[in-house]
């Protein structure tokens, strides 16, 4: 599953601050961007696994999530993610998940259905914060 490895990356890097910093407890703040679609039962479910695999008990992994928002370079009118996957079929909100830049081929404007529109918000996943305790 995509949450899975995306749940390793996250545990490596958290990993990787913790040696360079001699630490044995950190708390991490991971940000879940709407377009990626991650399921974030599974991702926590898989932050959990990895890290007891891993023997890092110690590390506390917290998630938030941020809304996509889209602006319109055309006609400047800017919406979420929630208004547009609602007329998305399956297969294309899954498209999304894997590869959001492909959003273009899928999504308008509401206002003047151009597909020429920027993510101003709410892609990917990245970690926010990493912090020794």
């Amino acid at each position: 599953m995509h949450e899975w490895s995306l749940a390793q990356a996250v545990v490596n890097a958290v990993a990787d601050y913790c040696a360079r910093n001699s630490c044995k407890e950190a708390e991490a703040v991971v940000v879940l961007g709407e377009l990626q679609q991650i399921n974030a039962s599974v991702f926590k479910l898989a932050l959990k696994e990895i890290l007891e695999a891993q023997n890092m008990r110690k590390i506390k992994i917290k998630i938030e999530r941020e809304e996509a928002v889209f602006k319109c370079r055309v006609c400047g009118f800017q919406w979420n993610f929630s208004r547009t996957k609602k007329g998305l079929n399956a297969s294309d909100a899954e498209l999304i998940h894997f590869i959001p830049d492909v959003s273009h081929a899928y999504i308008r404007c509401p206002k003047c259905k151009s597909p020429d529109f920027e993510i101003v918000k709410g892609r990917g996943l990245w970690i926010k914060e990493i912090k020794s305790l």
